[in-house]
């Protein structure tokens, strides 16, 4: 069921569903600030926001002003006030204890990817969360943008016939920065490929099912901080389709169109800048039916193929409603810690390959 239809089945529904969740926020600068909160929280017509927590003091209080609730100084605190769902924002070795933390306190939970930095990590916070009765979510906002949601649908149709390929790239420039997190082995668990390969990973799971098998190039092509700024996948489904992953911290921005590329035996759906941040990109679907008979010339036409252009959706609201609305009405979420946990798994085993230089298992 796609996430339109499980969210907001009528409009008679939403008239009945006042109820909104209080949510306090952990890491309250970065993505939070920029996009989570404006466009996530405070836009979601079934959520308030109601506190933050920031280790920055100073960008803790401007982003409590900014949107007028309590700045608190530690998680804590945070957990002891009047909320039901906290949204964990901070770097990615943080996660496990802070989920941990508050699952023990009774707060749901949608924790930014990756959920943990390991595998072991994950299993243990889903284990204290479904014995803690809360729900841990994983922030992979990319799934909800409507064009990804009708290329889903057209799949699941079988438009595109038998599965065979996708490719998925996601790059910026990212120069070195005092203190980034992303940037430090410790904190952030990798560079390119854990932070915006994970995306498109996931995106790629999500159109093809689960990855068997993968293996990986990395290297620190341009810049010199720890982490990787560089990364190429190749993955092989359990479904026998195959894909690959390209992932930059040293393109810039404007070079890199964040290209969606999906094959089947009966066609196509390619794409420009419809992976990101925004709501909606560039989307062409080139649907051809059954195929006929060998063409020994390889003609192709002209055509402009199908523009699919649903409504657009803001990821973040889409993301903050679906999680308060799995809380309000008591099932489980679409972005579940499953799906972290399998994003976990498929990112251990790329930087395994990416050491050993050998194809790796699943």
């Amino acid at each position: 069921m796609t996430y339109a239809k499980l969210l907001w089945k009528t409009s008679n529904e939403r008239k009945n569903k006042m109820s909104k969740i209080r949510w306090g926020v952990v890491g309250s600068g970065g993505i939070a600030r920029r996009r989570t909160i404006p466009e996530g929280i405070v836009a979601a017509r079934n959520a308030e926001l109601a506190a933050v927590c920031d280790v920055n003091e100073h960008v803790n209080g401007e982003v409590a002003e900014q949107f007028h609730v309590k700045a608190v100084a530690s998680l804590p605190e945070l957990l002891a006030l009047d909320i039901n769902a906290v949204y964990v924002a901070t770097p990615a070795h943080l996660h496990h204890n802070q989920v941990i933390q508050t699952a023990q306190a009774g707060k749901h939970i949608l924790c930014e990817k990756p959920l943990g930095m390991t595998v072991k990590e994950i299993r243990e916070m889903i284990s204290i969360c479904k014995k803690s009765k809360v729900k841990l979510g994983t922030a992979f906002m990319m799934r909800f943008q409507s064009q990804h949601q009708a290329a889903a649908q057209m799949i699941r149709e079988g438009k595109l016939g038998k599965l065979l390929y996708g490719r998925a790239q996601l790059s910026c420039w990212y120069p070195p920065i005092d203190g980034a997190w992303r940037q430090s082995q410790s904190q952030g668990g990798g560079g390119s490929l854990i932070d915006m390969g994970g995306h498109c990973i996931d995106l790629l799971e999500m159109f093809f099912g689960d990855v068997k098998r993968a293996s990986c190039f990395i290297n620190r092509s341009v810049h010199s901080y720890e982490t990787e700024d560089s990364a190429v996948v190749l993955l092989e489904f359990e479904s026998g389709a195959f894909g690959t992953v390209d992932t930059f911290f040293c393109i810039p921005d404007n070079s890199s169109k964040n290209i969606l590329e999906l094959y089947g035996s009966k066609g196509s759906i390619l794409c420009k800048n419809t992976i990101g941040q925004g709501p909606a990109g560039e989307m062409i679907a080139y649907l051809e039916g059954d195929s006929s008979g060998y063409d020994a010339q390889q003609s192709r036409t002209q055509s402009a193929g199908i523009p699919v252009n649903p409504q657009p959706i803001n990821t973040y609201q889409a993301e903050i409603e679906e999680f308060s609305q799995a809380i309000l009405d008591k099932r489980p979420c679409l972005n579940s810690a499953a799906i972290g946990l399998e994003s976990q798994k498929v990112i251990c085993a790329i930087y395994k390959s990416a050491l050993n230089g050998r194809i790796v298992k699943v």
